[in-house]
């Protein structure tokens, strides 16, 4: 890059390593080695976390009158999906959080239980949780029995329910079975909110969306069947912040966010 000196001659602007590690970080992301030693270390901070809350839970064992913190972030780990090149154990399959919308009242608990649904009678609604949706979507398309109500509008009468009843039993099974850990951040609700940056930063981190795979999904894993690429090549149940870089400091401030957890039990 040049500058204009004061005689008006192009003057060479020298970059520090820093500056330029940083210019290509935010052009191209990390490179694999960075981004595998980050996810070891991503994945030792979440071992640490399960110590201090005692977790995870099995989602269809979960009730609201169990110990949760009033707001936070939740990360889903699935049965048969494993990590491959980053070490062992279950791979983090969903990230989430919830009020990001100044004003908003939503508790971690309340978002939880959207997504797994009633456990009187099994169903749930699609609507109010995109994480159904997705798994919905892809259990039809895996056999091949598409409900073309599925995903749409954001309400819907009585019959067009009944009509996808059995399939919201479907997606309550398959996510009651899923086990969740969970990040206490009783942050003020709104977009800028730390939760927020937990959340879309720890997405881009796993994705492998556009990326060298790291920790892929199994071969059956259900979001194969996914209509949203964005799903089926991240290998997560996500699909917004998929395609961003990760902050160079993301982990720094999830160690000090653990690390005040692990202090206050």
């Amino acid at each position: 890059m040049e500058d204009q000196s004061e005689a008006g001659s192009p003057r060479i602007r020298v970059w520090s390593v820093s500056q330029l590690k940083l210019s290509a970080w935010m052009q191209f992301g990390p490179m694999k080695n960075e981004r595998t030693s980050h996810l070891k270390e991503f994945y030792s901070l979440l071992g640490q976390l399960q110590k201090s809350v005692h977790g995870p839970r099995r989602l269809a064992d979960c009730k609201g009158q169990m110990s949760w913190p009033l707001r936070g972030v939740y990360f889903f780990l699935e049965e048969g999906e494993g990590r491959t090149d980053t070490g062992s154990g279950p791979r983090v399959v969903r990230v989430g959080t919830h009020a990001l919308q100044a004003g908003s009242n939503t508790r971690l608990w309340t978002r939880l239980s959207q997504h797994r649904g009633q456990k009187t009678h099994g169903g749930g609604n699609h609507r109010g949780s995109i994480f159904r949706l997705l798994v919905g979507n892809s259990l039809s398309n895996r056999k091949g029995q598409v409900i073309a109500s599925w995903g749409q509008g954001s309400s819907a009468p009585s019959d067009v329910r009944a009509g996808e009843s059995g399939l919201e039993k479907e997606v309550s099974r398959v996510i009651g079975s899923m086990a969740v850990l969970w990040l206490g951040i009783d942050d003020d609700p709104g977009p800028k909110s730390l939760r927020g940056y937990v959340e879309r930063n720890a997405i881009a981190l796993l994705s492998n969306y556009k990326k060298q795979t790291l920790d892929p999904p199994s071969q059956a894993w259900l979001g194969q069947y996914c209509d949203r690429e964005r799903v089926r090549n991240s290998g997560l149940w996500n699909s917004n912040h998929v395609d961003e870089v990760y902050d160079q400091n993301f982990l720094e401030v999830f160690q000090r966010l653990v690390s005040e957890v692990e202090d206050a039990t």
